[in-house]
């Protein structure tokens, strides 16, 4: 693929999400598709579902993406999200807050697909806008009880 390609292929993802298009990250995300970011590992499906948890949780999703690098079949993207959190996510409840959150993704694409992705997130810098108490007593709760979270399931 050329590396144009590769670029709007990675981007397609992200822009998707923001616009809540289930059926066009469907047709975006290869059959085979894995996640890996922030503690978690996901399958395509669960993946899907995590983000429109997420998608369900944090109103006005608007991002923007100050770099984008592509090296072969690689794509890294910087990006900057906003949103209000209305909902309840990840066992935290809702703060009606506005956030900023930074973070970068990997995305590997072949024959037009997103194959994998790796991202990381600034959690601390989350944390201290949703409050920092709520996420540490989560945290708490799930590392000393050994809470397993349900794994996200798609939606159709």
């Amino acid at each position: 693929m050329e590396k144009e390609q590769v670029k709007e292929t990675a981007l397609a993802v992200s822009i998707a999400i923001q616009d809540g298009r289930w059926n066009d990250l469907d047709n975006l995300l290869d059959d085979n598709f894995t996640y890996t970011g922030d503690g978690f590992v996901f399958s395509k499906d669960e993946y899907m579902g995590f983000m429109q948890d997420m998608k369900a949780a944090f109103s006005g999703l608007k991002m923007v993406f100050p770099s984008i690098q592509v090296d072969g079949d690689m794509a890294c993207i910087r990006f900057i999200s906003t949103a209000v959190n209305t909902g309840s996510f990840m066992g935290v409840p809702a703060n009606k807050k506005n956030l900023e959150i930074h973070g970068i993704n990997m995305r590997k694409v072949k024959d037009g697909k997103v194959m994998q992705e790796w991202q990381t997130t600034d959690l601390l810098g989350v944390m201290s806008q949703i409050g920092f108490g709520a996420l540490f007593g989560y945290a708490l709760f799930v590392g000393l009880f050994k809470v397993k979270q349900a794994r996200p399931k798609r939606k159709l």
